[in-house]
């Protein structure tokens, strides 16, 4: 039988052949019987549920687990809240988070994402759940090596099908017809799901150990109800007879007594007749009794299944009010607790030997994760980054994708691109000048401005005045262009040019003396 190099958690080789082989399927003869098993005969009573419940810790689990999946299908109470106590974590998103930024790691997350898109992986976590009533569940793996890689295929196994090592009650054993006693499971070949609703041996943390004896209570209570109901409101029917009546005759008035109720009619000799006694009626009937234990039995289950009674039966102060909302609480930690031991389940038994198979053995790998998402911590998420990141926390895209449940992107995706930034706005010239300190050498070039414009009439006259002249003597428009002409060849503005020469050249100056030098 061909092995591989990968070793088990054993210590040995793993044996190729039988991760490809179903070991654990039901047959028609042998002791994994196709055909399930008896139900449970007659009625439950408290010695026989004592025995049941010590065979299953002591030696024997199969009356137990029968009698746990036959409270799911004849209880209907214990079968909706263990129902929504199964959802509540099957129907959770689950995320996989990469061992680190390393291409490597993020190689390896995203094919355990693809895993866990099979849509038989989302029937094997409902599986697993099974566990939730019976203390353990076994699906096992059918690894399918027909492509490129390793592939599982998931099929649940009847827990009856195995049971736990005498010696310690801590290992699953495989029950067939050469092992009686059960054989050691082979490595990367089951997903075995445990629960720890509570401390101590496998077999006794299940939800219907603990409420087997509610159920039982309201079997009891359940008959003498329908006996009582089938009774109530009828009167009571005596039949008197002489006193010389022969022991046929009483026979006969049994008979006619008893049948009267169905048949509404009887045959008597004369000296027999039937009373009908009418019972007085009261408001605290004996219906409510029933009524009222049953009720109180129910809620019991829902503490012991959900952790709280809100969500299944509005009494007192209602679904809306502020003690179904602390109900409501106590059961979200319950369901964060199963996603978590699930997802420890699921990296132990699914991630590992996925990986190891077809990637080799790793030093870290990916992780499945179960979380309980509110609305608002995706909001506080981005608000804290927002905060943190700009103060110089390192922070790994991976990680943030993996809390959101966004997966990396691909080489040729387009992504998604943060809005250009708003134009930065322009301050009026006017606002900007008042706002902002005087250069130290802005009173200088004021000085030099207001000494240009003092003497600037001088300086322009002698050009002014004599196109002033010709405007006034010139009648026509085409008079005075002609004149323009001859006037400007013989004006000399040598003065004018002179003085803008200078005071520009004192302004570079001044200019030069506030400029920074350059680096």
């Amino acid at each position: 039988m061909a092995k591989s190099r990968i070793l088990g958690p054993d210590g040995q080789p793993l044996e190729l052949a039988v991760l490809q082989e179903e070991i654990a399927r039901p047959t028609v003869t042998g002791i994994r019987s196709v055909w399930g098993y008896a139900p449970m005969a007659g009625s439950l009573t408290p010695s026989r549920l004592a025995a049941i419940l010590t065979d299953a810790v002591e030696d024997w689990p199969r009356d137990y687990l029968t009698l746990a999946e036959e409270m799911e299908e004849r209880d209907w109470h214990y079968s909706a809240v263990l129902g929504t106590r199964k959802r509540a974590v099957s129907g959770l998103e689950m995320s996989v988070e990469s061992a680190s930024d390393d291409a490597n790691d993020k190689k390896l997350a995203d094919a355990v994402r693809e895993l866990i898109r099979a849509a038989a992986f989302g029937d094997m976590v409902d599986d697993c759940m099974d566990a939730l009533g019976k203390g353990f569940s076994a699906v096992e793996i059918i690894w399918d090596r027909s492509g490129k890689e390793w592939q599982p295929c998931y099929q649940w196994r009847d827990p009856r099908f195995f049971r736990f090592d005498y010696a310690t009650q801590s290992e699953l054993l495989l029950l067939d017809d050469e092992h009686i006693m059960g054989k050691p499971l082979p490595p990367y070949k089951f997903i075995q799901h445990r629960p720890r609703l509570k401390s101590g041996l496998t077999i006794r943390g299940g939800l219907a150990r603990l409420v087997a004896a509610a159920y039982m209570c309201k079997s009891y209570t359940l008959t003498d109800w329908l006996a009582f109901a089938e009774v109530f409101g009828m009167p009571l029917r005596i039949g008197r007879y002489s006193p010389g009546a022969t022991q046929a005759d009483i026979n006969t008035l049994i008979t006619a007594v008893a049948n009267i109720g169905t048949d509404a009619a009887a045959i008597l000799p004369k000296s027999m007749e039937i009373e009908f006694e009418q019972l007085a009626k009261t408001s605290d009937g004996g219906d409510k009794v029933f009524m009222g234990l049953a009720d109180w039995l129910d809620r019991q289950v829902s503490k012991a299944v959900l952790g709280q009674t809100a969500t299944t039966d509005a009494i007192s102060t209602g679904l809306g009010s502020n003690t179904a909302s602390v109900h409501n609480e106590v059961r979200t930690d319950i369901q964060i607790a199963d996603g978590r031991q699930l997802a420890n389940t699921l990296n132990r038994d699914l991630v590992r030997p996925f990986i190891d198979l077809n990637y080799g053995p790793q030093q870290r790998y990916p992780r499945i994760e179960l979380r309980v998402l509110e609305s608002e911590d995706t909001q506080a998420l981005a608000t804290a980054l927002s905060l943190l990141v700009p103060l110089g926390l390192r922070v790994g895209q991976s990680v943030v994708r993996d809390k959101l449940g966004v997966p990396d992107p691909d080489k040729d995706e387009e992504l998604l691109q943060p809005p250009a930034p708003a134009p930065a706005p322009v301050a009026p010239r006017k606002a900007m000048n008042r706002a902002a300190p005087a250069a130290p050498m802005q009173d200088d070039v004021d000085d030099l401005t207001d000494q240009v414009l003092d003497d600037w009439h001088p300086l322009v006259d002698p050009m002014v005045d004599p196109v002033r002249a010709l405007a006034e003597q010139a009648q026509t428009e085409e008079d005075f262009l002609a004149g323009l002409g001859a006037l400007m060849r013989t004006m000399t503005p040598e003065d004018l040019l002179r003085s803008l020469a200078t005071q520009a050249f004192k302004a570079r100056g001044l200019g030069d003396g506030t400029d920074n030098p350059v680096a």
